[in-house]
């Protein structure tokens, strides 16, 4: 028995996420553990939840596989979100307005910048002194 399955790829900072949407019974498992297990910081889950319900879709009619690496918390956080969102705009393509709408296709392209010669950090230059 093949089940079919919405995949989407969410990158933010160094994590990069790999999303699957399917119809289910609203399980959500993050690297083989349950989504509340592994990310357990308040306001996460429904954060990576808000795309599904932008869309107005009930979250406990979907099964959601994550498998995500790289990064910290809230770079995993935020590529699973939009990992999530291009899977439903790739099972109906009518989601992308309301999705664009919430802001949730854009790609954050911002990471850390690298660090320089000379200075201390990427921008922060030694302290002067004159004598």
């Amino acid at each position: 028995m093949t089940v079919q399955y919405f995949e989407g790829i969410g990158r933010r900072k160094e994590s990069t996420a790999r999303v699957r949407v399917m119809t289910g019974t609203g399980r959500i498992i993050v690297n083989d553990r349950p989504g509340e297990e592994y990310f357990p910081r308040l306001g996460d889950m429904e954060r990576i939840l808000s795309a599904v319900s932008a869309v107005g879709v009930e979250p406990s009619t979907l099964d959601i596989t994550v498998k995500v690496n790289g990064g910290g918390i809230t770079g995993q956080t935020d590529s699973v979100t939009l990992g999530l969102a291009r899977a439903l705009v790739k099972m109906n393509p009518e989601n992308t307005p309301l999705l664009r709408k919430h802001g949730l296709l854009t790609r954050d392209a911002r990471v850390k910048e690298r660090k320089k010669p000379g200075l201390k950090r990427a921008r922060k230059a030694p302290t002067y002194t004159k004598r």
